[in-house]
């Protein structure tokens, strides 16, 4: 079974792309995840599990819906993860939480992904052609993560230096603590009251008052849903966002009905 989380249609993409080259059946967990819905799930195949990375990590949220929720059937697990350019120590710690549960993780693959991260100015956005080519070599590479899978080998993962624990496993929970507020969130008048952005939100953050949503309950994940899911596009975070293009893989999905042309664009956000 395909094991998902997805955003803005990244990870998405990727878990059922490999559900049908496998032949297996996906599972968006969001409504679980919202829900607090520990209940078993069981697969008679190996668990696939597709992420996206936060801060150099599984999203927080993520990481405890897998601890706290059993995994019954069979005993291989391997992950996927979609980031901007680096996963970070996503699979160790996906490695550790596994080992804790008595499953068996055959390693872990990055695909590099669009990046949808909106809510600060260290990256550049990308341009329409490296977007268009993030998304093909995706594709093409799932096709061999699948046969991988579907042969019981073990994915070839990068090694995960002891640095990268050393720097992140501090600086996840501080960042998002510190920067990952709601209070900067809020709407224009665009805004149409659909709730939309509320029935997305894996932490229940948002809420719909008098027609327009608000935001509160402390720290959130920043998985950008609600600001790239807008059919409006009127949410915004402070002035950071205005006037920057949003992201949904749908959007990008002629991509891989195109050939490539070998052109990138100048860079990414994550």
């Amino acid at each position: 079974m395909i094991l998902y989380f997805s955003a803005t249609g990244n990870t998405r993409f990727v878990a059922r792309r490999l559900a049908t080259l496998l032949g297996d059946e996906s599972l968006d967990l969001l409504d679980r995840i919202r829900r607090g819905d520990h209940s078993p799930i069981r697969s008679d195949r190996p668990f696939v599990i597709c992420s996206p990375t936060y801060v150099c990590e599984m999203p927080r949220f993520l990481s405890d819906f897998l601890r706290k929720t059993p995994l019954a059937g069979h005993t291989d697990v391997y992950f996927i993860f979609t980031s901007g350019g680096y996963s970070g120590i996503s699979g160790v710690l996906a490695r550790g939480i596994m080992r804790k549960k008595g499953l068996r993780t055959l390693g872990w693959a990055d695909l590099t992904m669009p990046r949808n991260y909106l809510a600060n100015d260290h990256y550049p956005e990308l341009e329409t052609p490296e977007i268009e080519r993030r998304i093909r070599a995706s594709a093409e590479r799932i096709e061999s993560i699948a046969a991988a899978i579907a042969r019981g080998e073990r994915l070839q993962s990068r090694h995960v230096w002891f640095f990268e624990l050393l720097i992140t496993l501090p600086f996840n929970p501080v960042w998002c603590r510190v920067r990952q507020g709601v209070g900067d969130f809020h709407v224009t008048d665009k805004c149409v009251g659909c709730g939309k952005c509320a029935r997305l939100c894996p932490l229940n953050r948002i809420k719909i008052a008098d027609g327009r949503p608000t935001w509160s309950g402390g720290s959130c994940a920043h998985c950008m849903s609600c600001i790239q899911n807008c059919p409006t596009e009127a949410i915004e975070y402070g002035q950071i966002t205005q006037k920057k293009q949003r992201y949904r893989f749908e959007k990008y999905r002629y991509a891989l009905d195109r050939p490539g042309d070998g052109q990138s664009g100048k860079g990414g956000r994550g």
